[in-house]
Formats: C-alpha cells, sequence, structure tokens
C-alpha cells in the first residue's frame, strides 16, 4: 500500500463526520451503559447526520468538492449548518435531561466549532485533528486515561500526516486543529466537573 492510499483511507475512516457520529453512542454506551447509547445516537443524528446530509447534497449537486471540503472557501455553509445541528442537539438534550458527559460532549462540539469557524474562513484549520484530538479527550474520560490518551496522541498524528501527505493541509494547521480540539475539549469537560 502506498502512502498516498494509506493516507486516504486514514483521512476517509476518521474523518469529522464518522467521529461525531460514532462517538457520542460509544461514549454514552461506555459511561451510562445502553441508556446512554441511545442518548448518544440521538446526538450523533443531529450532530453528525444532518451536517453529513448537507455536506453530501452538496458533493451531489457540485457546490462541495468533495465530502472533505477542502475548498475553504466552501466550507461557510456547512458549516452554519453544522453549528445550527449541534446547538439543536444541545437544546434537546438538555431538555429532555440526557447524561451530563454527553450534554458536556455535544457542548465541547460547539465551543470547538465557534472557535474554529471564524479561524478557517481567514486561514485552513484542520477539522480532521480537531474532531480527532477532542474524541480522544472525551474518550479518556470513559476509558482508562493514559493508556487512551498514548494511543489516542499516535491517532491524532496519523490523522495530522494524512491531512498533510494529502496536501490538504500545512503542518501548522493541523498542529493548530490538534491543539485547539483538544484544548477546547478538555477546558469544556472540566466547566462541567469532568476534567
Amino acid at each position: 500500500m502506498t502512502g498516498d492510499v494509506l493516507a486516504r483511507r486514514v483521512t476517509d475512516l476518521l474523518a469529522p463526520q464518522v467521529l461525531v457520529i460514532g462517538m457520542p453512542p460509544a461514549v454514552g454506551l461506555l459511561g451510562q451503559g445502553w441508556a446512554g447509547a441511545a442518548w448518544g445516537l440521538m446526538a450523533s443524528a443531529l450532530c453528525g447526520g444532518v451536517p453529513a446530509a448537507v455536506i453530501a447534497l452538496g458533493v451531489r449537486s457540485g457546490r462541495l468538492d468533495s465530502h472533505h471540503i477542502v475548498d475553504r472557501a466552501r466550507r461557510t455553509g456547512p458549516l452554519l449548518a453544522a453549528v445550527a445541528a449541534v446547538l439543536a442537539a444541545l437544546v434537546l438534550l438538555v431538555a429532555l435531561g440526557a447524561p451530563t458527559l454527553l450534554v458536556a460532549t455535544v457542548t465541547a462540539m460547539l465551543v470547538a466549532l465557534a472557535v474554529t469557524v471564524p479561524v478557517t474562513l481567514r486561514w485552513k484549520i484542520s477539522f480532521h485533528a480537531a474532531v480527532c484530538a477532542g474524541t480522544v479527550v472525551v474518550l479518556a474520560h470513559v476509558l482508562p486515561a493514559v493508556p487512551t490518551l498514548l494511543a489516542g496522541a499516535a491517532v491524532v498524528a496519523l490523522v495530522c500526516w494524512s491531512r498533510v501527505r494529502l496536501a490538504h493541509h500545512t503542518w501548522p494547521q493541523v498542529g493548530a486543529g490538534a491543539v485547539t480540539g483538544a484544548l477546547v475539549t478538555w477546558g469544556t469537560l472540566a466547566a462541567f466537573g469532568l476534567g
């Protein structure tokens, strides 16, 4: 397998929409059992499913270059749809009494978007790196922290490498994404008393 093929597989397998759809049910299951998984499915349907559908429609219509939205100028609409979907998920989870960890996780997604969306309008920060790093921080709250953080750091590094290898980002862009995702998520979880 060549480096480019591996990079494409990594970038597709660990794309933001994949992680945002898969992570909440997993975190809910690990933290609260099957009831938590059900809450997580609700969160993933809104936080990941709605933006993924918006992006898929954009790709199908030709307005977007791919589900990775390589062209930074085309990111605004899908990102605003993501913000609206995550905000709707947060309101719904709070109103229905979802577990604190899931509310905190969705809040972290919203805060991360609030930080990264304005940045990406001027500079192409890596959402792949930000979402991957944030996912690792959340998983470290429901799995043994040290092994999760060590393995997660390796996965984040692999994602960063894949984005640079495919020439979708520079090293500063992936580094900024990873640091932003990790710090925003950690800070949000800490604000909820989960740090």
